[in-house]
């Protein structure tokens, strides 16, 4: 599998052409990127560090955003920028204070959710790889 997000090349096709599989697709959708939310907010929710950035009341918001943005970065249909326009990552996280603290007990469970997911080898390295860089590009914060 490429390390593009949104596919790969799987061969070619009856008429020659290659076809793309998204990474979207090759996980089974949506309820892969679902069930990987739901692994991570345990995860969160334990923390004492992380719980508290989280609105207990809007829990259920939270993940359904996450997992749609994951959903559509990953090659799935565009339904998190029909809801809520250009992600916006930076700007979305800006009121949250991320230190390197933040950052690392962030990707500590996100790395639990994706570990746990059993998926293909270059799938997780893809993953992976992607949830470092995003943790260390929402830092808003000085190291102390």
């Amino acid at each position: 599998m490429s390390s593009d997000h949104t596919g790969a090349d799987t061969g070619a096709g009856t008429d020659g052409d290659y076809e793309e599989v998204t990474v979207h697709d090759f996980v089974g959708g949506a309820p892969f990127f679902v069930a990987l939310v739901d692994r991570f907010y345990e995860c969160v929710m334990a923390d004492p560090v992380l719980a508290p950035l989280y609105p207990p009341d809007d829990l259920d918001g939270a993940k359904h955003r996450l997992a749609g943005f994951l959903v559509q970065f990953w090659g799935g249909p565009d339904t998190y920028s029909q809801e809520r326009g250009h992600p916006r990552l930076r700007m979305r996280h800006f009121p949250f204070a991320i230190g390197q603290d933040e950052r690392d007990r962030w990707m500590h469970c996100m790395r639990a959710a994706v570990e746990s997911a059993h998926t293909a080898p270059e799938v997780e390295a893809m993953l992976l790889s992607y949830f470092e860089n995003a943790a260390t590009a929402m830092r808003n914060q000085p190291d102390r």
